[in-house]
């Protein structure tokens, strides 16, 4: 197998063997070196046997073997071999699974199979805090890069590198289990579950670097795992409405990319494209959520905002109004700098571009967004709908130099050059 055909591989199941791995031997470290020995062993053997029918069963079953290994030395050098190995040995081998979708599936509690979720629940235990919850599965999980996960969090790869590795310590000195716990617990731990699916979902759905805006992969895993929290935990407006909210944004997908990559903004995107059984679908979930007792879930109400414009069968039928009040319910709720600009945008749709660029001057002023590429490229649209092209190019220069994803960035080449010089 090509080395190309190994990296999509290790990019695609690392966090899948990776979880399954975590349950297996027990312990983050052992089982991220087990990943690593495997993906390697792949790499040398694969050239001369061929890969195998089920990868990922394959890796899973290597990985566990070299990881037994390397803790069967850790036990020799320890001197207590014969009291850990018994541990190590009533942990049956693992078998050949029948299916590659099934091959890494294991004993899960409330008889849902799927060691995902099970490590998105130890890793958002609450003796953690929200960031390293959130950053540590975003790394073991989804396998994203320390520096897109200090982006997501808008800070710098070595805090979130020691972030990730006090986490890491913290769950084993503290014995924190490999499980998802009982019901009667479960919501302790809900904020950051969501939190951290929702950002699987967006690393997938609007890539914060590289050369492709979607990875398909990451937002289907992000749905999945939607679909089986919410089946584990039914009746939860905020579990509903980030369901509904994943979605209505997935089923835009194939409007939101040319055939060459290049982002289609919302406006012109060929509606005919969307998904509209995903829509149908969305549109039903944030309904269910919005009537659930208690106040509205901030991914519900970002789930109606989305339905507003995923059922207008033009640009021009959006309700901006609507959407305007609703980001001013999600401000009461939710006062984020980012929600800020989502509504400085929307509002701008309603009473005009100064107003709203009076508002982003403002929030610029604040400087919680610095940074932030989306701030200056809001800004340059604004500006050039007010006609003031040269302080607009100044704001597309901006956004450009903070743009990490390629298709963004060609985004706001061709807005300068439709500027002109």
């Amino acid at each position: 197998m090509a080395g190309l055909d190994i990296d999509r591989l290790y990019r695609d199941e690392a966090g899948r063997v990776l979880a399954t791995l975590i349950r297996v031997v027990g312990d983050f470290e052992l089982a991220e070196e087990a990943v690593q020995d495997a993906f390697q062993a792949a790499v040398e053997q694969w050239p001369e046997t061929g890969s195998p029918d089920l990868p990922r069963a394959w890796l899973i079953r290597v990985g566990r073997n070299k990881g037994v290994d390397r803790l069967r030395r850790r036990i020799r050098a320890r001197s207590r071999q014969g009291e850990l190995e018994a541990e190590v040995l009533a942990d049956p081998p693992l078998a050949a699974a029948p299916d590659e979708e099934g091959a890494d599936e294991g004993l899960f509690d409330a008889g849902l199979a799927d060691d995902m979720l099970r490590l998105i629940f130890t890793c958002c235990h609450p003796a953690l805090g929200m960031e390293a919850q959130v950053g540590l599965t975003l790394k073991t999980v989804c396998g994203l890069s320390t520096e897109v996960v200090a982006r997501a969090f808008v800070t710098s790869h070595e805090t979130v590198a020691q972030r990730l590795v006090r986490a890491k310590r913290k769950i084993r000195d503290a014995g924190i289990p490999y499980q998802v716990p009982p019901l009667a617990i479960l919501d302790e731990r809900l904020e950051g579950v969501l939190a951290t699916i929702y950002l699987v979902f967006t690393e997938g759905y609007a890539g914060s670097s590289g050369p492709s805006l979607l990875r398909e992969d990451l937002s289907a895993e992000a749905i999945r795992l939607g679909r089986l929290l919410d089946g584990l935990m039914p009746g939860r407006p905020a579990v509903r409405g980030l369901l509904a909210l994943m979605l209505l944004h997935d089923a835009r997908r194939e409007g939101r990319v040319t055939a060459e990559g290049d982002v289609v903004l919302l406006e012109d995107q060929d509606r005919t494209r969307w998904d509209r059984a995903r829509i149908a679908e969305g549109a039903r979930l944030v309904e269910a959520a919005l009537r659930m007792p208690g106040p509205p879930s901030p991914y519900a109400v970002q789930a109606a905002i989305a339905a507003l414009h995923a059922q207008a069968p033009r640009w021009e039928d959006t309700d901006w109004r609507q959407i305007v009040g609703l980001y001013e319910v999600l401000l009461r709720i939710q006062p984020t700098p980012v929600v800020e600009l989502n509504h400085a945008a929307a509002l701008s749709m309603v009473d005009g571009p100064a107003r709203a660029l009076d508002l982003v001057d403002a929030l610029a002023a604040r400087g919680s967004l610095d940074g932030y590429h989306l701030l200056p490229a809001v800004r340059a649209d604004l500006l050039r709908r007010l006609g003031r092209k040269d302080e607009a190019l100044a704001a597309y220069r901006a956004a450009l130099a903070r743009a990490r994803l390629e298709p963004e960035q060609r985004l706001f080449v061709r807005r300068m050059a439709e500027l002109g010089p």
